[in-house]
């Protein structure tokens, strides 16, 4: 097998960063790394050779080894991407995350042998050489050298609506910071760091806010890679032979004002001695996860010191060690995914604490992001301070480290403090109303008290009523599942499920009603059986709702496991558990959708994310003319005129709530 030579040879151009990267639309994979990444001022490509598909170990290809035969170049290429924040489970056994929005895969890495690299004066076409790609990377450097000659064609226009928080909103994150400090106090964890979820409508490309916000975020570790923008401050590893580094960042004051009172405020994070225990419990638990991987005696910790980054000042330290033999770069993530200064201490019970009171899905957000080069090493940043997008949303995450004497609104402020210098970098602005006062529900009756959100990997069902031997609304129900299959596995739904499950409905006995239940399995195998429909209760009789608050709710898919469900049902025996949201917001019961009745108006709770859709529910919005989503306060439900609930096989049911 011939060697790969790291080659380097110079461009012409005088193309800033920021319209560089504008050639980069409608390459394939295409990528931009701007700031201090291995020591260059930027790095572009696209046209991978390889991408990792979603069966991989992404931590595993990283440990992969090409060995240079000799060159000059300074990066020359290597796997580009990012790592999702949910990798973590694959190291520490954790509880199933909150509800994902937008459900994104857990990594996305390519191979690029070939990049194009600005050293702040010059720009150079730098690749790993190979003999069987020589043609194809010399039309590469042809192309490259055509484009930076030349300007690049005009960013195009691309607009936000105004950035909100997504689920439980304002008063959720309040109410989780609250219950983090009651487990603080009660000796559980140290600290945690907790997150709220920002969101808007997209109209454009990421390439064009990526360009827009260059200029005036200038951040330290900006990217841009498949349809993620991160304008992120902190290094989580830099990797150069066997030394190894860490910069966790702890401790936030707002930059804006005037210049006097901008350093008041850095002063103030300077003396202040809750921001310095929290910057102390990070930089110990990045020194113990380093000395896991490093030679004894080698990790050290430089003291810490104030950056000026956009709109804040940060408290960051260096701790540093030396890789024992044998420690690649997967084996160093795995010591220190995701990064501690975005979990909390101690780290594992951290991140239970934070699946259990944040109200959606960390998927890239707090991960990393950047490249491991066969010739220059490892950089990757924490992923803060970054916009994810899928279609026409965009999605951006904020938050802070909770201690003993965190004060929630504080918190909160400083999450919205975080958020405003990138959004605003990027064109776009806070909506307004985001101070508003929701009451949050107290987690005195908090439902993950009693269990762990439904685990994915037990499956997803459909229950399906079959009169006379004809299953309703079986298109409906089979549509559901195929979304969820494909949205949480990666799988498609067999094209023979509706003819089995019409076989085995007609089974049935012909007249009366039944059951038919179709279990999948997360590999795509289906299990579809009939059962008689148990007799029902009278239509007149109430069923009574006991409310159990659980952030952000139990999603839009219909887990097979019910541990959970069946938990709160034997805590309020004779009802049946109502859950709600943090925020006071009604979402569903546990077999079922909510409905009030308002003289003629028929509501029910929004399909946010937040609530599993049900069919019977859609066939009401449709055909009912007062029929309407609209959130429901929980007191709300206490005066209206009557409470029903809708299920597929028991359609309609009065309920109230339990006194």
């Amino acid at each position: 097998m011939r060697g790969v030579e790291a080659v380097r040879l110079p461009l012409r151009s005088a193309l800033t960063p920021e319209r560089a990267v504008l050639w980069l639309r409608g390459d394939a994979r295409p990528f931009a790394l701007v700031g201090e990444w291995l020591g260059c001022a930027a790095v572009l490509g696209s046209e991978p050779v390889r991408v990792a598909g979603a069966g991989c170990d992404p931590f595993g290809l990283l440990d992969e080894a090409q060995e240079i035969t000799s060159g000059e170049a300074v990066v020359g290429g290597g796997w580009v991407g990012w790592l999702g924040y949910g990798l973590g489970a694959r190291i520490e056994r954790l509880p199933p995350p909150p509800p994902a929005p937008v459900a994104q895969p857990s990594f996305s890495l390519a191979f690029y042998d070939h990049v194009v690299v600005y050293d702040g004066d010059q720009w150079w076409f730098e690749a790993l050489w190979s003999a069987d790609r020589e043609n194809a990377l010399r039309d590469r450097l042809a192309l490259w050298r055509e484009r930076l000659l030349a300007e690049p064609p005009p960013g195009r226009d691309v607009a936000t609506t105004p950035f909100g928080v997504a689920a439980n909103g304002r008063a959720g994150h309040l109410a989780a910071v609250a219950d983090c400090r009651r487990r603080i106090a009660e000796g559980e964890i140290l600290q945690a760091n907790l997150c709220l979820r920002l969101e808007a409508g997209l109209d454009g490309d990421p390439l064009d806010l990526f360009a827009r916000a260059l200029p005036t975020a200038r951040p330290r570790f900006g990217a841009l890679l498949d349809g993620v923008v991160s304008l992120s401050p902190e290094r989580f590893l830099r990797r150069e032979g066997r030394l190894a580094q860490t910069e966790p960042m702890k401790g936030t004051r707002p930059r804006a004002g005037e210049e006097a009172e901008s350093r008041a405020a850095r002063d103030a994070l300077v003396g202040s001695s809750k921001d310095a225990a929290e910057h102390v419990m990070i930089v110990d638990l990045m020194r113990n996860d380093l000395g896991r991987v490093c030679e004894y005696g080698s990790v050290t910790v430089e003291p810490a010191r104030v950056e000026a980054h956009a709109g804040v000042w940060q408290m960051v330290s260096t701790v540093a060690g030396r890789l024992r033999e044998g420690v690649g770069d997967g084996g160093l993530l795995r010591a220190t995914f995701p990064p501690g200064s975005v979990t909390g201490a101690p780290k594992v019970q951290a991140m239970k604490v934070i699946a259990t009171l944040e109200a959606t899905r960390r998927e890239l957000y707090t991960g990393a992001i950047g490249i491991a080069s066969p010739v220059a090493g490892l950089e990757l940043s924490v992923a803060i301070r970054t916009f994810e997008t899928h279609g026409g949303r965009i999605w951006f995450g904020a938050g802070g480290g909770i201690v003993a004497d965190s004060d929630p609104e504080l918190e909160l402020a400083e999450a919205f403090t975080k958020a405003a210098g990138p959004i605003t970098a990027i064109g776009a602005r806070l909506a307004d109303g985001l101070g508003s006062r929701r009451r949050a529900v107290a987690p005195g009756r908090a439902a993950l008290d009693h269990g762990r959100r439904p685990d994915p990997a037990r499956g997803v069902f459909e229950t399906v009523l079959v009169q006379h031997g004809e299953p309703v609304a079986l298109e409906e129900h089979l549509d559901r599942l195929a979304g969820s299959l494909t949205e949480l596995y990666g799988v498609t739904l067999d094209p023979r499920a509706d003819s089995q499950a019409r076989t085995a409905a007609a089974t049935a006995t012909a007249t009366g009603t039944s059951r038919l239940r179709i279990l999948a399995d997360p590999d795509g195998t289906l299990a579809i059986s009939v059962s008689p429909e148990p007799e029902r209760l009278p239509i007149a009789t109430e069923v009574q709702l006991s409310p159990f608050a659980i952030p952000g709710g139990l999603g839009r898919h219909k887990w097979r496991d019910r541990d959970l469900l069946e938990a709160l049902a034997a805590q309020a025996p004779g009802t049946v558990p109502l859950l709600i949201d943090t925020d006071g917001l009604v979402l569903e019961a546990a077999h079922a959708n909510v409905w009030i009745v308002e003289g003629e108006a028929m509501i029910t709770p929004p399909d946010d994310g937040r609530i599993l859709p049900g069919v019977t529910r859609g066939t009401l919005l449709d055909g009912e003319r007062f029929a309407r989503e609209e959130p429901i306060e929980l007191e709300r439900l206490a005066r209206v005129d009557a409470v029903f609930l809708t299920s597929s096989i028991s359609l309609r049911r009065a309920a109230r709530l339990a006194v």
